[in-house]
């Protein structure tokens, strides 16, 4: 799948879940409408919990890794189902590893350099992190010298209420962690925030046109 066919690119970040919550943070999610899921791997359980994920994702949405540094971790992931690799960096052997294997490579850069090199090795959209850092402002002047069909996913402290700026900067999705899920939460609330994203979006894309 490439970015252009999602219809809501908004990247679940769920750093520390466990196999055991999997299905009902799954089920919460993907009723709201997300359809990226990505499990970090600097925590234990992550791959048994993109396995489970990945078994039950609906049609259309895309189960993978997240802090994916090595080709090690690409073939763990592509073992358990997944089929998105996301990483803070830019590692060129482990974008065209994955690019091989069939996953939608979004792997993290903060500039142009960093950019074009993960493009060059087969990258499908940018992961803009930390997006605190980078800011609208970086993001603007990046767009400026990126092929214009790059998918820019600014990740790090987005809010609904942030949408729009990034857009109005060259945004075209993002990856939300902390402020959507956190262990243990209540799968309510996750639903809540899940969908609060989602209809933030779809306002700020309607704003923007």
């Amino acid at each position: 799948m490439h970015p252009e066919e999602l219809s809501l690119p908004l990247v679940a970040i769920l750093r520390g879940l466990s196999a055991e919550e999997a299905p009902a943070v799954g089920t919460a999610l993907f009723d709201a409408g997300i359809r990226l899921l990505e499990v970090p791997l600097n925590r234990p359980g992550a791959i048994d919990a993109i396995r489970v994920l990945a078994a039950m994702a609906p049609d259309g949405a895309l189960v993978g890794g997240g802090t994916m540094l090595s080709v090690d971790h690409v073939e763990q992931v592509a073992a358990a189902g997944g089929q998105l690799m996301v990483a803070p960096n830019c590692n060129p052997a482990v974008i065209r590893r994955a690019a091989a294997v069939g996953m939608l490579c979004a792997p993290g850069v903060a500039t142009p350099t960093e950019a074009f090199a993960a493009l060059e090795a087969g990258a499908h959209a940018l992961k803009i992190f930390p997006a605190e850092m980078v800011g609208t402002a970086g993001l603007k002047a990046m767009k400026t010298v990126l092929p214009p069909s790059v998918p820019l996913w600014p990740v790090g402290g987005i809010t609904p209420e942030s949408m729009g700026a990034w857009l109005a900067a060259g945004a075209t999705g993002f990856g939300i962690g902390g402020a959507l899920y956190q262990p243990g939460q209540d799968c309510d609330g996750i639903g809540r925030k899940a969908r609060a994203y989602v209809e933030a979006w779809a306002e700020a894309r309607t704003a923007q046109r």
